[in-house]
């Protein structure tokens, strides 16, 4: 089916979706208009979000309704009040250009008085949730003896909700004559029971799993620990400057977890999930559809019926357990003719949920590195670079003030002065991913080789060092190696174990460049604190053990800023130069 005009739908419809930019029906469209218009038969539809489901049931409402008639003639159901508004919103669109015809959206966390003032007017369509639609038919306030259409919009989710007896108390008091429809995303065991207890030899209509956005979709994953996750989000959204996102996670707790880390590191970002109260929910969904928040941390419940067209990214902090929940999750974005990106974050028991997935809906992921610190700052100086090429400069007021601001430069020359300027914006990026760790893990081959390069590492003979700055002072192991490298001005030193104490700190360098770091921070301040670095009258280690944190002995400039935390106290009551924590473990071996 090419058309719309194909579907037999009144000409005041076609005319309104054209309006709203409706061209060709889609695959669930063009068989579910058609069979509602010609038939009363009961229709079972399985289909995802995105797919264009609610106007394979809405149009046909819209078009069925008598509107000289002010009974409710259609009921749909649906999870949640965002979900439901959407739809409301929707079918009124579609009855733009008929007159007389009303859609009543009813749901909780509102007043439920303006509701039934509503009904009194009149309502032929209502959009209900199962528990404010039984509600009102309890109070006697909605009548459905004359409902002919019920709608089950995303049954699978409503039942998963526990609405089950909701449904079943709502179904029981509609006409048996009515046509029922239902729409699910799949087909449970308590989705089947609802179609044998209230549907009547139901039409089954299918479409591909994977839905229409899809095609423009690339669908990519990181492999990282577990541990990791966390620093993998932060690092696409400073690769994606212009991120507008959603971030699914598991459980309510996760998603509070995750976005509270996000505020509190700087970035545009909120949660939603179901403990907000509804007031919260519209407030940061509103914020989200204005794009005043880049990035939306929230459940799959809680998402449900926030419908954006220009996501750029849709992130999975977990893979859910059922393949179909990705495709649904990754249908937001690519919608609208635009292309996105789906990403799944993943470790490596998770490798065969990404099969799963593959093979239950044919999706193809994309094994990509997570951004390197070194990438991440090249694309903000970038972005920075461009942000002033395209800022608007008010010739005539600034001006006035270019004498001052020349004197105040003077002493600046051209390179100088680029370079002071992009570091005000840039000097944080830097200061953080300069050093910045390579966090994925390798795949099988890739491991024994870098296993390998660790065993030949591990003979490298090292030197241990003192330095008179620890935790006290804000030190952690990520801005020590950052003093390391700068001091050598390479990245390319091997270094060992590194010991944080609270008011000094111990670490191990490559044998034969000890002396010249030496030389390097000498008279340089950390924390306002003259560096003081000497060789420790300890033992020289050969290999390093393991290092802070652990993962093996060596670093090549590694090491993450942001990482930090906490010290390494296994030196105990180590002093410089004592050998004291040596001598501890000879006389337990003594004795």
């Amino acid at each position: 089916m090419d058309s719309f005009n194909e579907t037999g739908l009144k000409p005041e419809i076609i005319a309104a979706i054209t309006d709203m930019g409706f061209e060709k029906p889609t695959p669930i469209q063009a068989k579910s208009i058609p069979q509602l218009l010609s038939s009363d038969r009961d229709i079972i539809a399985l289909a995802q979000t995105g797919t264009g489901k609610t106007a394979a049931f809405g149009l046909p409402a819209v078009h069925l309704t008598e509107v000289t008639d002010r009974s409710t003639q259609t009921i749909i159901l649906c999870p949640t009040r965002e979900l439901c508004l959407q739809i409301a919103k929707d079918l009124n669109k579609f009855a733009a250009k008929i007159k007389g015809l009303s859609v009543l959206a009813v749901y909780g966390g509102t007043s439920i008085d303006t509701q039934i003032r509503a009904l009194r007017k009149g309502a032929q369509i209502v959009v209900g949730t199962p528990g404010r639609t039984k509600d009102l038919i309890n109070r006697r306030r909605l009548n459905l003896e004359n409902v002919e259409r019920v709608v089950l919009d995303e049954a699978d989710e409503m039942l998963t909700m526990g609405f089950k007896d909701d449904l079943d108390a709502i179904l029981e008091a509609t006409p048996s004559d009515k046509t029922t429809l239902l729409f699910s995303a799949t087909m449970s065991r308590e989705v089947l029971r609802i179609s044998q207890n209230y549907m009547e030899d139901p039409i089954e209509i299918k479409v591909a799993k994977m839905n229409i956005g899809a095609t423009n979709v690339q669908h990519i994953y990181h492999q990282v620990q577990a541990r990791d996750r966390y620093e993998v989000i932060k690092r696409i959204a400073d690769m994606n400057p212009d991120i507008y996102a959603i971030i699914f996670c598991r459980t309510r707790r996760e998603t509070m977890e995750v976005a509270n880390k996000l505020m509190y590191d700087g970035y545009s970002a909120d949660v939603l999930n179901g403990d907000l109260s509804q007031g919260q929910r519209d407030e940061v969904m509103q914020k989200f559809r204005k794009k005043q928040i880049q990035i939306l941390v929230a459940t799959d419940v809680a998402a449900r019926g926030l419908d954006v067209d220009e996501l750029t990214h849709v992130i999975n902090y977990n893979l859910p357990d059922d393949p179909e929940v990705y495709v649904h999750r990754s249908g937001r974005t690519g919608r609208a003719g635009k292309s996105g990106i789906s990403i799944a974050v993943i470790h490596s028991r998770e490798t065969n949920k990404l099969r799963d997935i593959d093979r239950k809906s044919g999706i193809r992921f994309t094994k990509e590195p997570v951004p390197s610190g070194l990438d991440i700052c090249k694309t903000q100086l970038m972005t920075l670079i461009d942000k002033v090429k395209a800022v608007n400069v008010d010739e005539k007021t600034i001006e006035q003030f270019l004498p001052a601001i020349y004197e105040k430069l003077e002493d600046l020359d051209r390179e100088e002065l680029i370079k002071h300027f992009v570091s005000i914006e840039f000097n944080r990026f830097l200061n953080y991913y300069k050093n910045a760790r390579d966090i994925n893990i390798a795949d099988r081959g890739d491991r024994r080789n870098e296993r390998r390069s660790r065993d030949d590492r591990r003979r490298t003979p090292y030197t241990r060092l003192f330095i008179n700055v620890g935790a006290s002072n804000r030190l952690d192991p990520g801005r020590l190696i950052g003093l390391i490298n700068q001091g050598l001005d390479s990245g390319n030193a091997g270094i060992g174990k590194i010991e944080i104490l609270r008011n000094f700190s111990f670490f191990e360098i490559e044998e034969g460049i000890e002396n010249d770091l030496i030389d390097a921070l000498k008279g340089r301040n950390f924390e306002g604190i003259p560096l003081s670095v000497e060789v420790s009258q300890e033992r020289r280690s050969s290999g390093g053990g393991r290092g802070y944190g652990g993962g093996g002995g060596h670093r090549k400039g590694g090491g993450d800023r942001r990482r930090g935390g906490g010290s390494d106290r296994r030196g105990g009551g180590e002093r410089r130069g004592s050998g004291h924590g040596d001598s501890k473990r000879r006389r337990r071996r003594k004795v």
